[in-house]
C-alpha cells in the first residue's frame, strides 16, 4: 500500500506507460475502456476526478472503476498510490479459493477460531451485557454506516464463540442465541458494505449458531437472513424458498418473525414479477403488527421503522416498475422516517427517485437524489450506491437532455468519493 505523498507518482508513472501523457487524456481513455469492458456506455470517470487521484490525497475508486484500472494498468487501486479502506477485498479474490492470506480468511478469522481454548467461568449476567450492546451497535450503525462497525461486532461475536465453548446449560444456550444475532448484524454489514462473500459466510455462521441454540425463532430468523441476502442478488425463487421454509410451521413463531419473513418473501415475489403475492403478502404482515409484543433483542425493524410495512411495499412495486404507485406510497412514508435512521433515509431517497423517473417525472428525481447522493457520500453505503445506479439507468431517457445534466451533477458527490 502506498503512502500519498505531495502527489500521487505511482498512477502517474502508471498512466504514462500506454501514452497517456495528460491526465485529461487518461480519464477520457479510461471512460472508453471501461466502457467496452463493463458493457456499459454510462461509465465515466472525470479530468476533475483524474487529477484528485494524482494529487496527495487520492480517495478510493468504487469496486467497478477499481477493476477497470486494474484491466486498463495492470495494477489494483493500492498499488497506484491509493490507500485501501478497511475490509477492501480485490474482486479477483471474491469466486476464488485462496491462500490464507485471502479476503476470504480474513472475513472467517473471528469465526473460525480454532479450539480447543482454556476454560474459564461465565457468567449468566454476560448474556444481558452483550444483549446492551448490541441495541448499542444497531444505533450506531443507523449513523455510521456499515465500514468503521465490521472490526468492532466481529470482534465481540469472537469472545462470544470463545465464552461458549466453556459454557454450559442455559448459560451457553443463552450464548448461543446472541452469537446469532451478533453473527446477523455482522452479515448485514457486510452486505451493506457491498461485500457479498463476506454476507453470504456470516448468514451462515448466523444459521449455524441458531440451530446450535434450537430455537425456533432463531432459526426462522436466520433464513430470513439468507433470503435477504439473495433478494440483493435478485435470486427471487431462493427467496420465496427460504421464506417458505422459514414459515414451515408458522403458528411455533411470535408474530415479528412471521412479518419479517411475509415481507421478505413479498420482496422474493416482486423478482418475479408477482405484484399479487406482494400484496397479499404485506398485507397479511400488516394483520399481525400489533401482535408483535416478544423481548427479543433482534429483528426489531418492524416496531422501530414508522411505515415499516409500506416502506417494503413501496420498495417491490418500486421494483416491479410500478413508478406512480411507488411514487404515492414513498411520499408518505419518507416524513415518517427520524433523522436517527440517515442511512436509511438515503435508501429510500435514491428508491423514491427511481420510482419518480418510471413514473415520467424526472425534474423530480433530481431533486430528490440530491439528498440521496449527500448521504450516500458520507456513509459510503453500497446498498444506497447501488440503488443510485438504479436511478442512473431509470433516467437514461434524458441523458442529454438538461435535467440528464443535472443529474450527474447531483451526483457528482458520491462519484468523488469513489
Amino acid at each position: 500500500m502506498a503512502t500519498p505523498s505531495a502527489r500521487n507518482d505511482a498512477l502517474r508513472a502508471a498512466r504514462l506507460r500506454p501514452g497517456w501523457r495528460t491526465m485529461e487524456q487518461a480519464a477520457d481513455a479510461l471512460s472508453e475502456h471501461g466502457r467496452q469492458l463493463l458493457g456499459d456506455r454510462q461509465f465515466a470517470v472525470s479530468a476533475r476526478t483524474w487529477r484528485r487521484w494524482e494529487g496527495a490525497r487520492p480517495g478510493w475508486p468504487s469496486e467497478q472503476t477499481a477493476i477497470v484500472l486494474h484491466d486498463a494498468l495492470g495494477a489494483w487501486p493500492e498499488d497506484l498510490g491509493f490507500t485501501s479502506p478497511p475490509g477492501w477485498i480485490r474482486p479477483e479474490r471474491h469466486d476464488n479459493p485462496a491462500p490464507a492470506d485471502s479476503g476470504l480468511a480474513t472475513i472467517a478469522a473471528a469465526a473460525l477460531t480454532p479450539g480447543p481454548t482454556a476454560r474459564q467461568h461465565v457468567d449468566p449476567a454476560l448474556i444481558d451485557y452483550f444483549q446492551q450492546q448490541m441495541e448499542g451497535h444497531y444505533r450506531a450503525d443507523m449513523f455510521l454506516g456499515p465500514h468503521d462497525l465490521i472490526g468492532t461486532v466481529s470482534a465481540q461475536y469472537q469472545l462470544i464463540d470463545k465464552l461458549t465453548r466453556s459454557a454450559a446449560g442455559e448459560t451457553r444456550r443463552g450464548l448461543l442465541r446472541v452469537g446469532a444475532a451478533y453473527a446477523a448484524l455482522v452479515g448485514w454489514l457486510y452486505q451493506d458494505s457491498g461485500d457479498m462473500t463476506g454476507a453470504g459466510f456470516w448468514r451462515g455462521i448466523t444459521q449455524e449458531m441458531a440451530m446450535r441454540s434450537r430455537d425456533p425463532h432463531l432459526i426462522a430468523y436466520s433464513l430470513v437472513n439468507q433470503a435477504f441476502v439473495r433478494t440483493d442478488l435478485g435470486d427471487g425463487p431462493a427467496v420465496i424458498d427460504l421464506c417458505e421454509a422459514a414459515l414451515d410451521d408458522a403458528t411455533r413463531l411470535v408474530p415479528k418473525i412471521r412479518i419479517m419473513a411475509m415481507q421478505q418473501q413479498a420482496h422474493g415475489a416482486s423478482l418475479t414479477g408477482d405484484r399479487a403475492a406482494v400484496d397479499r403478502l404485506i398485507d397479511g404482515a400488516d394483520g399481525l403488527l400489533l401482535r408483535v409484543d416478544d423481548d427479543l433483542p433482534w429483528g426489531n425493524a418492524c416496531r422501530r421503522t414508522p411505515g415499516y410495512l409500506e416502506i417494503q411495499r413501496a420498495t417491490c412495486y418500486g421494483r416491479l416498475g410500478l413508478g406512480t404507485e411507488a411514487v404515492g406510497l414513498w411520499t408518505q412514508v419518507l416524513d415518517a422516517v427520524p433523522a436517527t435512521a440517515r442511512r436509511d433515509r438515503g435508501v429510500y431517497m435514491a428508491r423514491y427517485a427511481t420510482a419518480a423517473a418510471n413514473a415520467r417525472e424526472p425534474e423530480q428525481a433530481v431533486e430528490i437524489a440530491r439528498e440521496a447522493a449527500t448521504i450516500a457520500a458520507e456513509t459510503r453505503s453500497a446498498r444506497m450506491g447501488r440503488e443510485l445506479v438504479a436511478l442512473e439507468r431509470a433516467m437514461r431517457p434524458w441523458h442529454d437532455a438538461p435535467v440528464g445534466r443535472d443529474l450527474r451533477e447531483a451526483l457528482a458527490p458520491v462519484r468523488e468519493g469513489c
